[in-house]
């Protein structure tokens, strides 16, 4: 094999168009994967993810090797792995003596300013190419936010409407309407129940990678009990099959929803899959289109699905790239509480807190509103740092990559970045998850309540944050509601429920 070209493949890379494999050899290439432990302990990774991409990758080296491919895959207990990508791709050079590295744009940026010190530490020439699986190349997304003051995903997601062609009618989208979100915000009826997700047992390399994870990180919170995510482009596009035809017709109108004892409703299910590379973005999109014009699933229900691929998982990775390294840095709210000890524990009191952090733990998932408006919306209200918030989401989902994690939590959820992302904060009261659940009937606080022994935690929460940020959001107009009712409100009233949200954080503050 001496003399041809070392590729670089990583945990998240794991397509047979990926850019770093165009071109090779089979009789003189070497691909290159390598399980570290550097990359399984930056944040205390969730076992079912660390599972999840060790186990996928190993499928895809063994799909490599049937095909005549030279693989040279380092274990995770391999004796020799000194668990760095760094260090293992200086010993792969000198094992395998390449005329140079190639690789692909990894999704952190931490992971790519490492790459970039190959060349000079290798001796060789490092081509560190593009990533070309998603539908908007990063000069796309630069071309397009060049000058705007304001980077709406909305604009940005029409652009891309436009530029593939995804439900247009000529220059027009099709049905009138860009965007059916205010279709898509029902609660579940009581004697609806979603069927169930496709599910994919441990074969034999899955339950090998999952004894390993056992062994290898005993104290990273989470399940791995139930283990059955895709870890092949087979499965993936299985899961994908299965949720076209049999969730996607309600995936609309009930995306917004949570529900007691369903974790995942009508959702697809596939982010694992996209994020790893298992499935394409664009077929999925696609596949979706096809049932609309078949007659099988409504506009709503497609646009909204096409709208989070197309959309936001394309414009974030945009904003990543074009604000990094400095966008992590962002702490527009001087947001600096650390994050409460219930995001481990699951034992917050409060109904809808402790179910999705519950789910988490067994399932390493959380639907988006779940993510956003619980989670997320506690978080932005207690005024948590955004470097602990953002290492927990990265931590604990089996979908999380900084790339797609960063500006969803940052931007969306706790509003650090001050409006690059969102016009104004995504703050809620109770009243809002009451309205999109049903944890708040059973919960052992009264959704209805905003002071007194009892009362909902989200309510004097939500009024301590408005208060406590009323100079900075006073010249924001989507925020005069909210002023207008602090303005009027008596003061013994709101300086009580500042008291108890106080007090409530103090009481669940993590031990030193």
């Amino acid at each position: 094999m001496k003399g041809g070209a070392l590729r670089l493949v990583l945990g998240d890379q794991l397509s047979e168009g990926l850019s770093a494999l165009e071109g090779l050899d089979v009789a003189r290439d070497v691909v290159l994967m390598l399980e570290v432990r550097e990359e399984c302990t930056y944040v205390p990774h969730h076992p079912q993810k660390i599972v999840l991409i060790l186990s996928a990758m190993r499928h895809f080296a063994a799909a490599l090797r049937a095909r005549g491919v030279t693989v040279d895959y380092v274990a995770l207990d391999d004796p020799a792995n000194t668990h760095s990508f760094t260090s293992e791709v200086v010993r792969a050079v000198a094992r395998h003596k390449p005329q140079g590295v190639i690789a692909t744009q990894p999704g952190e940026w931490r992971v790519l300013e490492a790459m970039r010190g190959w060349e000079d530490s290798l001796g060789l020439p490092v081509d560190i190419r593009d990533d070309t699986r998603f539908l908007a190349s990063l000069a796309f997304f630069r071309r397009w936010a060049q000058g705007k003051k304001a980077l709406r995903m909305e604009f940005f997601y029409r652009e891309m409407r436009r530029a593939t062609g995804l439900l247009m009618d000529g220059d027009a989208p099709e049905g009138g309407e860009w965007n059916y979100d205010s279709e898509n915000r029902k609660r579940l009826p009581r004697d609806l129940i979603p069927p169930p997700p496709r599910r994919f047992p441990p074969d034999d390399t899955t339950r090998e990678v999952m004894a390993l994870v056992g062994r290898e990180f005993p104290r990273h919170f989470g399940s791995l009990d139930g283990f059955a995510w895709p870890v092949t482009a087979e499965q993936a596009q299985a899961a994908l099959d299965a949720f076209i035809t049999q969730r996607l017709p309600r995936f609309g109108d009930y995306q917004d929803a949570m529900a007691e004892g369903e974790p995942t409703l009508f959702h697809a299910l596939i982010s694992t899959s996209l994020n790893l590379g298992l499935l394409d973005p664009r077929a999925a999109c696609d596949a979706a289109e096809a049932a609309w014009r078949r007659g099988d699933a409504p506009l709503n229900a497609v646009e909204g699905f096409i709208r989070q691929i197309l959309g936001w998982r394309e414009y974030v990775r945009g904003l990543y790239w074009l604000r990094m390294p400095g966008y992590a840095k962002l702490n527009a709210l001087e947001a600096n509480r650390a994050l409460p000890e219930f995001y481990w524990t699951a034992k917050s009191g409060m109904r809808c807190m402790d179910a999705a952090i519950g789910q988490t733990r067994d399932l390493a998932y959380a639907h988006h509103i779940q993510r956003l408006m619980v989670t997320g919306n506690f978080s932005l209200l207690a005024g948590v740092a955004p470097a602990a918030i953002n290492e927990w989401y990265l931590a604990v989902y089996a979908d999380a990559y900084e790339w797609v994690e960063l500006p969803n939590t940052h931007g969306m959820a706790i509003h650090a970045d001050g409006g690059v992302m969102a016009s104004k904060p995504y703050a809620a009261s109770g009243a809002y998850i009451n309205r999109m659940s049903d944890h708040c009937g059973k919960c052992r606080f009264d959704v209805k309540a905003s002071t007194g022994e009892g009362a909902c935690p989200f309510n004097y929460l939500y009024w301590d944050f408005i208060a406590r940020h009323a100079r900075r959001f006073a010249s924001n107009p989507r925020m005069s509601m909210p002023l207008a009712n602090l303005r009027k409100m008596e003061g013994a009233k709101l300086k009580a429920m500042r008291a108890q949200a106080k007090a409530f954080l103090d009481q669940h503050a993590p031990l030193p």
